[in-house]
């Protein structure tokens, strides 16, 4: 594994171009999501990449979206998207997410995602510590993230990350919600 020296944006207007381009160099992101799937608007049918685009940006004006952008010198190679629950509501394996939750999270780890030719470089890593650091700046609290076993899933589609790369970060295990899938939790402490 290359380790490069990466910084961690907020996603802001300030930082939009650089996430935009990012998009745009990788199609849109799984079909032009944009990262939008897990926002209330959803992804699929009846929007567009476009679409998708123009509602992405019109949150990020709103600051209603959320996310630790990975910079290599002044390009964007990655993000880790988290946000409140109402921020952020769609996450995969509901039904059994629902069945064995407890209580709710303060924060949910959306998304990551790593552009090509930065993967396996630690951007996962960095852009998931960026994402705790923005919450702890935030003010804290329990965060919920939904990995999966990386070696059931080609990593280009862990856009959930790995389970390794959260405990790696001091994330524990609460409970499976699908063959691979986890829901794993921290509690981060607000920043002084």
């Amino acid at each position: 594994m290359v380790e490069s020296t990466y910084t961690v944006k907020a996603l802001d207007q300030s930082t939009w171009p650089a996430f935009a381009a990012l998009v745009e160099r990788n199609n849109g992101v799984f079909g032009g999501c944009w990262c939008m799937g897990f926002h209330p608007e959803g992804v699929g049918k009846g929007t567009t990449p476009a679409l998708n685009r123009e509602r992405k940006l019109g949150r990020v004006r709103a600051e209603t979206a959320h996310a630790a952008l990975v910079f290599d010198e002044d390009d964007c190679v990655g993000w880790c998207q988290f946000g409140v629950p109402d921020e952020v509501p769609r996450i995969k394996s509901r039904a059994a997410y629902e069945k064995g939750r407890t209580t709710s999270p303060d924060w949910r780890i959306a998304c990551c995602f790593v552009g090509k030719g930065h993967r396996r470089r630690g951007a996962v890593t960095a852009a998931l510590a960026g994402a705790l650091d923005l919450i702890a700046g935030l003010g804290g609290g329990s965060v919920e993230g939904y990995p999966e076993d990386a070696g059931s899933v080609p990593a280009g589609f862990l856009y959930n990350g790995a389970l390794s790369t959260y405990e790696k970060l001091g994330f524990i295990r609460d409970r499976k919600i699908g063959k691979h899938r986890w829901v794993v939790t921290r509690v981060v402490g607000p920043r002084s």
